[in-house]
């Protein structure tokens, strides 16, 4: 028999080499920050940060995402200087230790982006979708790297305040085709569309983005990326507090491949991979 390649949509080109999302990819959250809301995810000197890529690494990451700011709700944007000392070490200790880590820099300034790209990083998460920065469309084009664009409404300091759609899905799926459009323009084509899980959203309007999420890859023909790890919408239905939360996530995740999802963004790497490994194996004998 002989196999389908993946659709070229479904293909980045990272460090010189293609990155085949036709199969699920775990990308691993490093947060050098002092706020994150799971505070697991913290890591403030170089040997932990060191340390905990290499445990991803081991346990299956295909990803390592660097933030140097939180975007947890009611975080207000910390200066850019600060944003730099957090992020571009972290990611210099990464490439000096692990040179073939494919690493992503989550931010919403360019400078941030282009500074992290410049030290190693190889692609940008922006949970803004250039809206913060009038400057990350054009670097991102002169960058030549993969671009997460991610849904947000409002920002983090004032997302969850009571948002409100008519229609959630509709909302973000017409937002995805106003913001491709100019990067498109740019010759920017390596694009991964987050519908961004509990960014301006209540409980019901990340589950209804959930149960549609096979429609924003059918209209836009791009990769998805799952931000579900641990987040309030699991909370929130179990009691749960995010250090109580893995098996909500593992359980939405499982979700999320099932309605297309390309990459999960996780805290729990060995977890999410192994998650992959039975989606790929119900999925190869779903037509047996």
């Amino acid at each position: 028999m002989i196999e389908k390649s993946p659709p070229a949509a479904q293909l980045l080109q990272v460090k010189g080499r293609l990155l085949d999302l036709s199969v699920p990819k775990v990308m691993g959250i490093i947060n050098v920050t002092p706020d994150s809301f799971y505070s697991a995810s913290k890591y403030k000197e170089e040997k932990a940060v060191l340390d905990a890529v290499g445990q991803m690494l081991t346990d299956g990451a295909d990803i390592i995402d660097v933030g140097g700011m939180s975007s947890r709700p009611g975080a207000a944007l910390i200066d850019e200087e600060e944003e730099l000392r957090r992020s571009i070490p972290a990611i210099k200790a990464i490439v000096r230790e692990y040179p073939q880590a494919v690493i992503s820099i989550d931010t919403v300034r360019a400078r941030v982006a282009r500074e992290a790209v410049e030290n190693g990083a190889a692609m940008i998460n922006d949970i803004s979708a250039g809206l913060l920065d009038p400057a990350m469309y054009e670097t991102l084009a002169r960058l030549n790297v993969p671009y997460i664009l991610m849904h947000m409404k409002g920002r983090p300091e004032n997302m969850q305040k009571e948002p409100e759609y008519e229609d959630v899905v509709r909302e973000v799926l017409d937002f995805f085709i106003a913001r491709t459009g100019p990067l498109i323009e740019l010759g920017v084509h390596d694009i991964i569309l987050d519908p961004g899980f509990g960014f301006g959203k209540s409980v019901d309007h990340n589950y209804q983005l959930l149960n549609h999420l096979d429609l924003f890859q059918k209209i836009m023909g791009y990769p998805l990326l799952a931000g579900l790890s641990r987040k309030s919408m699991i909370n929130r239905v179990l009691g749960t507090r995010p250090e109580e939360a893995l098996n909500g996530t593992t359980a939405l995740h499982m979700a999320a491949l099932l309605n297309g999802a390309s990459i999960l963004r996780v805290h729990d790497v060995k977890e999410a991979v192994e998650t992959v490994k039975l989606y790929l194996k119900l999925k190869e004998n779903k037509a047996k």
